[in-house]
């Protein structure tokens, strides 16, 4: 089933509530340096495009500029300036050497939180959250240790004193903690923040962050609580053109922060 696709209660292919002119295919997407902060831009990607107005959440109302075709408008006025707020303090986070975990878990956003992550070397979370990421470290610290060591073992000879049975029980299992702990086998502290696309799928992301004062970047949809997040962005959090736009600039400020700091080192 297609991205902008949702079945509907009688089990047949539903239209998407959002324009589906903006979900498009990652590889049709312009590079990550070829975006501007602006409101021309962030129209072209449909960032101003939230739910249908009867799916709204109250606490957004300061965010939305009115309704169109039944769908909420996002004020992008207000998102320059908030999302220019997140790149502050994000940038201010890179620079002094932090972390920021990337989470983004729906299927449009997986492929991107992957990319924008390893390009700025942060870590991340593509498929599922996994509970006590950062209430209970200490645990997925261990786990992430011996994911690694059997990662090493794989890589190295003494694979070979295992039978080819248990060579192949090894590297399936190696596979399967990749496909939950790949993005943070690097890891080793707690990051200094996260950032999250879509902050209902990850409820309980936020929660933790919440919970232990891990600051929050986030995308806020018309149907979400902007005020969970350290750093709101009114944004559409579905449409990949629009998760394209917000990463891309993202990706764009941070690494030039990081350039400038490395040059400084070398100097």
């Amino acid at each position: 089933m297609k991205n902008n696709e949702k079945k509907s209660p009688n089990g047949k292919k539903a239209r998407s509530e959002k324009p589906t002119d903006f979900f498009q295919p990652v590889e049709k997407a312009d590079s990550f340096e070829n975006f501007e902060l602006n409101l021309a831009e962030m129209l072209k990607a449909g960032v101003h495009f939230g739910h249908k107005s009867s799916r709204w959440n109250p606490k957004m109302r300061e965010y939305i500029f009115g309704v169109k075709n039944n769908i909420h408008i996002i004020n992008l006025e207000k998102t320059v300036s908030l999302f220019q707020e997140a790149l502050d303090f994000m940038k201010n986070t890179a620079e002094n050497g932090g972390k920021i975990l990337f989470v983004g878990t729906k299927p449009q956003a997986r492929e991107l939180i992957e990319k924008a992550a390893n390009l700025l070397d942060m870590p991340y979370v593509k498929n599922r959250w996994l509970g006590g990421t950062f209430t209970n470290f200490s645990e997925i610290k261990r786990r992430i240790k011996y994911f690694n060591d059997q990662e090493k073992l794989s890589e190295s000879d003494e694979i070979k004193k295992y039978t080819k049975y248990e060579q192949s029980q090894i590297r399936k299992e190696i596979a399967r903690m990749n496909e939950k702990m790949g993005g943070i086998k690097k890891m080793e502290k707690l990051p200094q923040a996260v950032f999250l696309i879509d902050i209902k799928e990850n409820a309980l992301a936020v929660k933790e962050a919440r919970n232990i004062g891990i600051p929050i970047i986030a995308l806020t949809d018309t149907n979400t609580d902007p005020t969970l997040i350290d750093y709101p962005i009114p944004a559409n959090d579905d449409a990949l053109s629009s998760l394209k736009y917000i990463l891309g600039i993202i990706v764009k400020n941070i690494t030039k922060v990081k350039k400038i700091e490395s040059n400084k080192k070398n100097s």
